[in-house]
């Protein structure tokens, strides 16, 4: 080894701490996470809330909710599933889990630094057995929210939840949406309703709320494509998992940014596009799916998109002793909630 290189070393680093950096993107990251005595936050302890977020609950009305730029927001119902029920735990789960964040090497960026976030809570729901009731006090919730001006990003909770917030956040004029899922979630009705997680997006382009020639669907695989022909019909753009491989992730992130053009954007991630190799705990695994990698780079490749709101539904924990499923799921709120630092209509941040 080289003797100077190493002197050089010892007296730079041989006596300061492990939060005292040099180079400045590093520095300025420190300088919020340690203290002075070199000490920073326990992960494990405290009150859970998404990412280590503030915890700002919710008013009981109105829309006084302070000057948060973002709020994230718990759905925990699931009342819409079609198959293994559970993700009504999914936001707790989510809420539990340690060390994501709070620096994105890749973008750049300290989310809960550069934003104005908070976890403001759950929907406060009036029933726990009434689906359309519950999916009323979702779109309240989430108006109250968007009144106020905040952008919001959601954990579910089963999928249909994604259509009453789109009916909030899609109130004034029809947004483009990035859905990545297995399934288009584009059916109609089963079992004599329309409200299931299989159809909020069908419901969303019929109530003006999505524009489906500015959405796109990617990875979507499985048995159920014969139920998807709406997403055709309305003029999405559907990219199956099998075509991943052969069009490689820059080229779907190109056709996403294409899609969806400078618009507002809402995107949102269904656990279940990933592997169960990668996110076993969901109510309607498709083998075939997602990396966690792959996941990582699409959602990265969005990066100055006018994302004005997401979610990330369907996590399931029962069904996964190991919570990488949970853990995957907070993974994709962080990538979503760091893009949000970059979206002209939120953080507006230009590198």
């Amino acid at each position: 080894m080289d003797s100077e290189n190493l002197e050089r070393l010892r007296r730079k680093y041989g006596s300061v701490h492990g939060g005292e950096m040099f180079d400045p993107r590093f520095k300025r990251v420190a300088e919020k996470i340690f203290n002075a005595r070199g000490t920073r936050v326990s992960p494990y302890a405290g009150i859970p809330t998404f990412l280590a977020a503030p915890y700002v609950p919710a008013p009981a009305e109105g829309t006084d909710f302070g000057d948060l730029q973002v709020a994230l927001v718990g759905v925990p119902m699931d009342l819409g599933v079609t198959n293994r029920n559970g993700s009504r735990f999914g936001p707790r789960a989510v809420r539990t889990i340690e060390r994501i964040g709070p620096y994105n090497h890749v973008l750049d960026c300290m989310p809960l630094a550069d934003l104005r976030a908070a976890d403001v809570g759950d929907v406060p729901f009036r029933s726990r057995f009434n689906l359309e009731t519950s999916h009323a006090d979702i779109e309240t919730f989430f108006g109250r929210l968007i009144e106020a001006g905040i952008a919001t990003l959601a954990v579910g909770g089963d999928h249909s939840v994604t259509h009453p917030i789109l009916k909030a956040v899609g109130k004034k004029r029809p947004v483009g949406m990035v859905h990545i899922d297995a399934h288009c979630d584009t059916g109609g009705e089963f079992d004599l309703s329309k409200f299931h997680h299989g159809g909020p997006f069908r419901n969303a382009v019929l109530d003006g709320v999505l524009d489906p020639k500015r959405t796109i669907q990617i990875g979507i695989r499985g048995s159920a494509e014969y139920l998807w022909e709406f997403s055709y019909d309305s003029g999405m753009t559907v990219i199956h998992a099998e075509e991943i491989g052969r069009m490689g992730i820059e080229t779907i992130v190109a056709k996403a940014r294409e899609v969806v053009g400078e618009g507002p954007v809402y995107l949102s991630f269904d656990i279940d596009s990933l592997d169960p190799a990668f996110a076993p705990g969901t109510g309607t695994p498709e083998v075939g799916g997602l990396t966690t990698r792959e996941a990582l780079a699409i959602l990265r490749g969005l990066k100055g998109l006018d994302i004005i709101g997401g979610d990330v539904v369907e996590v399931a924990p029962q069904y996964d002793a190991t919570t990488n499923t949970a853990h995957a799921g907070a993974q994709m709120l962080f990538e979503i909630l760091s893009l949000m630092v970059f979206s002209p209509s939120v953080g507006g941040r230009k590198d």
